[in-house]
């Protein structure tokens, strides 16, 4: 089975009825996605009662791809704000038990950082983050290049193979040693997710100002039906090695990532059951 998705539902405004409100968002994304990248998680360890709210607006079959929070995965600048590691883990693991619990945890996204490369430390690192987060399908995403050197790439697939991890696969622009390559390769039977970044070689490294300003500009990309048809063929082998299948469009700068979406629905000849009920349309007719 093969899902498409998209990151956040906050940002996409061709998917929202004309008259829905913004607490009608993740309702109005469910009539149209059947799995979403939750990445508020990453910010901030989310209440129970968010959790609880989008469990209630979103239909039973629904999905979250849930990100780990910053500071389980090294991104956090500054102090961590518990009083340990294990008692952000333990917060974040309750966090997830009423999405575990409902069935729509689809799984814990843990991307690390562009520093974090290919060494022995950073490998236990991953031992103890699984073992932290026991009991939940754990999706590991590089973003340093080492992990896929010539060297260490069967390495690193066997090693992810042989703890159960799910390999999160990234379409990304190749912008020297600032990118990962695209490596279709499932090391789970029964789960894969590709993230597709988009291709902006130009916006992909800081050149310097804002973060806020170059991340903005970093995902800013409109994929091109050549494209697509070539991460259709990925995913399509993909599908052959493992059972389920989620796309994630990350490309929201520009407001790319739901029309890129649908297109490539249209090019699979996917349509997904159990959605929310529709208001409207907007790509009928297309």
């Amino acid at each position: 089975m093969i899902e498409i998705g998209l990151t956040g539902w906050g940002d996409h405004p061709d998917v929202y009825a004309p008259s829905s409100t913004a607490k009608e968002k993740l309702m109005d994304y469910s009539s149209h996605f059947p799995v979403v990248e939750l990445d508020a998680t990453f910010y901030a360890i989310q209440p129970e009662r968010n959790i609880q709210k989008w469990i209630r607006e979103t239909p039973d079959h629904f999905g979250f791809i849930v990100k780990a929070y910053q500071g389980m995965t090294g991104h956090l600048r500054g102090e961590l704000p518990y009083e340990s590691k294990e008692e952000m883990f333990d917060l974040f693991r309750l966090s997830m038990g009423p999405l575990q619990k409902a069935g729509k945890l689809s799984l814990v996204l843990v991307q690390f950082p562009p520093w974090f490369d290919c060494v022995k430390e950073n490998v236990d690192e991953i031992r103890y983050i699984c073992k932290h987060l026991e009991g939940f399908d754990i999706g590991i995403e590089f973003r340093h290049q080492s992990w896929y050197a010539e060297e260490f790439r069967e390495k690193t697939l066997q090693f992810l193979r042989e703890n159960n991890l799910i390999h999160v696969i990234a379409d990304e622009p190749q912008a020297g040693t600032g990118s990962v390559p695209f490596i279709p390769s499932a090391t789970r039977s029964d789960k894969a997710v590709i993230r597709l970044h988009g291709r902006n070689v130009a916006g992909w490294q800081n050149p310097g100002g804002s973060r806020e300003h170059w991340r903005k500009v970093r995902y800013l990309y409109d994929y091109t039906d050549r494209e697509l048809k070539g991460i259709q063929t990925a995913v399509e082998e993909l599908a052959q090695q493992t059972e389920y299948v989620a796309v994630i469009f990350n490309n929201n700068s520009g407001g790319h990532a739901a029309e890129n979406a649908k297109r490539f629905q249209k090019m699979l000849q996917l349509s997904f059951e159990d959605l929310a009920p529709k208001q409207l349309d907007i790509f009928e007719g297309e």
